[in-house]
């Protein structure tokens, strides 16, 4: 019985075309024990020598028995089912799911995992930012690139992705490294001005949508909270709301889903007027579980909601805002009448009081230049 080639063991040899060809063991065969056989070919002696010895590095770092076995996309799907749904929040879940179907394998999934490079991923980039955005009726108006922020969110997940590969010896090095990732934009928080409110409400009211964003302008809650509300949720008699689900779209369609953060399952105090307005919405809606229903009683989309805000704006004659910035809304005017910031934090559902501290320094800066404007009142009457 022949002796084996050790792994790496490599010889030259002269073909009859004239080019040289080096021949190496890449390995062997789990099954069957025979050895796996690769080539390098080369125009001379020392160019075949020169790819013969890089080769034999690279095998090395690969186990040769698994490799070719991966498409990215048969890879991306290993990946997610056996480790990004052990470590990631059962929340992100579809999330991921939705970025590796519509995105990464749409675009990349045939590549061999093997034969994936950094080029490959900036095309990648450069299409999803362009015209990544996955068409749908409610989205026709906006852009057909995807935002730099979720363009860097595919790129976190490909990237853990190419890791784990490199760890099981699938590639020898991670594309992803040194990709030129896209600029984040730094959107200016914009609110809803005190005297800008009244005629908000008014035309809010005339459009039929008065309770909706009167309990948002009243509670600071993320527009899929706000949706997912339940009666069930609702104590009127006792004057709380508990927060415990939020309504999203997930690969096209709309569904409950749960929070993404234990902070963001709270319950949150009721004013009388609140609790007042929240009364007059469960006469309108009738025998509705849900206390903002679509006209067909499912939970409404949350594109319609925005679409619906700025109609209202429009016909009231203001500038356009999003609906997250009713919610800064709610907690600049908190702020700014007083309350503190871990209240404000708490009631928010933000992980930590840091971030909100972060999210409206603004806010807390002029509160903080008007305290001193105060004091220096007191002690200037003083003197």
């Amino acid at each position: 019985m022949g002796k084996k080639r050790a792994n790496g063991e490599g010889n030259i040899r002269k073909r009859k075309d004239g080019r040289w060809e080096g021949r190496y063991t890449a390995g062997h065969n789990p099954e069957t024990g025979k050895a796996i056989y690769k080539n390098v070919l080369g125009r001379t002696q020392a160019e075949t020598r020169a790819k013969l010895k890089a080769a034999i590095e690279e095998t090395k770092s690969l186990d040769i028995t698994k490799v070719g076995k991966y498409t990215v996309g048969t890879w991306m799907d290993e990946w997610f089912e056996n480790y990004a749904k052990v470590k990631v929040r059962p929340s992100s879940h579809q999330t991921y799911r939705g970025y590796i179907d519509n995105h990464i394998k749409h675009n990349i999934g045939k590549i061999p995992l093997e034969k994936l490079t950094s080029l490959e991923l900036q095309k990648l980039y450069k299409k999803l930012l362009t015209s990544g955005r996955i068409d749908r009726i409610e989205s026709k108006k906006q852009r057909k690139g995807l935002s730099p922020k979720t363009v860097r969110n595919i790129h976190q997940i490909i990237a853990s992705a190419m890791k784990l590969a490199k760890e099981q010896r699938l590639i020898v090095t991670e594309p992803t490294e040194g990709c030129a990732l896209p600029k984040l934009e730094h959107r200016e928080m914009k609110t809803l001005p005190v005297e800008q409110l009244a005629s908000f409400l008014r035309e809010a009211k005339d459009s039929g949508v008065f309770e909706m964003y009167y309990v948002e302008l009243a509670t600071g809650l993320r527009r899929g909270e706000l949706l997912g509300l339940k009666w069930e949720d609702i104590d009127l008699d006792r004057g709380n709301l508990r927060v415990k689900r939020q309504i999203a779209r997930i690969n096209g369609e709309i569904v409950e889903a749960p929070l993404k953060t234990k902070n963001a399952y709270r319950t949150l105090p009721l004013a009388e007027d609140t609790i007042a307005v929240l009364k007059q919405q469960k006469k309108k809606v009738g025998s509705s579980h849900l206390v903002f229903p679509s006209p067909t009683g499912g939970p409404i989309s949350p594109d319609s909601v925005l679409h619906m805000l700025h109609r209202v704006l429009k016909r009231a004659g203001l500038p356009r805002v999003r609906f997250h910035d009713l919610r800064h809304t709610f907690a600049t005017l908190a702020l700014q009448n007083g309350v503190d910031i871990k209240t404000v934090s708490g009631m928010l559902g933000h992980f930590s009081a840091g971030f909100t501290l972060d999210t409206y320094a603004h806010v807390t800066m002029a509160a903080q230049k008007e305290a001193a404007k105060a004091m220096e009142r007191v002690l200037t009457a003083a003197l």
